[in-house]
């Protein structure tokens, strides 16, 4: 499938990086280098590593950024693993980072990849499918309990119970292999009430499974503490969520390394030593314009949040 995808909040991000010519910025998450393909437009020395877990959207990357490549490194890994990327890459520290959060609209479109709700594919959801775990195993393996906590958790969808319940009542007659098969069970297992709801009854369910699938919270806690480690003095750091346990994480995790100071409330005086690591840039997050959500319907949910390195 071909990997073109409209990049949210382009204006916003290529802005709150404040990017040097010369500086070393990476994009954690390349998807189709809409993002990254700005950063290289206004990099003259500088250097752009682009990393995505997706090789789908690798190979559509270099495409993109054809003209760009002599300033472009791209690696095959997940932005869980900041740390090591920079590491192997030889590299201390970092002028902007960018990451967008989330699934990227050619893998939501792509029928194959076991995303979508709205056509027939194995049960799959990998973004990397080169990893082992599978929405087929999340689906068919787990058990009720964690499917029930996960849906609730992941996907806060208020009928968790009785869908991992219905899960779990098909699977012992049979394996549930496809995307509209574990459809009809989700909404099988609902009201008829919430089967008019605007919403896709299916939605929050696979949002639950794909967010398991992918470790995406697991993730984000990993590279938020990477990120504010190896940024340089100065530095920018912009995340895009699009749902509000991801966004919960950043937003905490920014607030944490702003506070420096972990001294109990009741202290007289430091004791600790701490520092604040970075300053907030954002003190309400970003969001997209009106014409922007009327032109991409998909960024309505995007929030921004920009820290800098102190």
């Amino acid at each position: 499938m071909e990997f073109s995808h409209r990049s949210v909040l382009l204006d916003e991000c290529i802005e709150s990086l404040n990017i040097r010519p010369d500086g070393i910025y990476l994009d954690g998450t390349l998807g189709g280098a809409g993002h990254s393909l700005e950063i290289c437009r206004n990099l003259t020395s500088g250097r752009l590593i682009g990393v995505d877990r997706d090789c789908v959207a690798m190979e559509a990357a270099k495409e993109r950024l054809r003209l760009h490549m002599p300033k472009v490194t791209l690696v095959h890994n997940n932005f869980e693993n900041l740390e090591s990327i920079l590491d192997d890459l030889g590299i201390d520290q970092i002028d902007g980072m960018l990451f967008d959060l989330g699934v990227s609209s050619p893998q939501l479109d792509d029928g194959e990849r076991g995303f979508s709700y709205m056509t027939d594919a194995p049960l799959d959801m990998r973004m990397d499918r080169g990893q082992g775990l599978t929405a087929y195993d999340v689906v068919n393996n787990w058990p009720r309990e964690t499917l029930r906590k996960i849906l609730y958790e992941y996907g806060e969808e208020r009928y968790a119970p009785q869908i991992a319940a219905a899960i779990e009542r098909v699977r012992t007659d049979h394996s549930i292999t496809s995307t509209l098969e574990l459809v009809e069970i989700i909404k099988g297992a609902m009201p008829p009430q919430a089967l008019r709801e605007k919403q896709h009854p299916a939605k929050r369910s696979f949002q639950a499974i794909r967010i398991a699938v992918n470790d995406e919270l697991g993730a984000v806690s990993k590279m938020m503490d990477a990120a504010v480690k190896r940024l340089a003095p100065g530095g920018r750091l912009c995340v895009i969520t699009f749902h509000s346990l991801e966004d919960r994480i950043v937003k905490l995790s920014m607030q944490e390394a702003a506070k420096g100071c972990t001294c109990p409330p009741g202290f007289p005086i430091c004791v600790c030593g701490g520092k604040p690591k970075i300053k907030i840039i954002t003190k309400k997050p970003i969001i997209a314009t009106l014409e922007e959500v009327q032109e991409n319907p998909r960024s309505r949910s995007a929030k921004l949040r920009v820290a800098e390195k102190v």
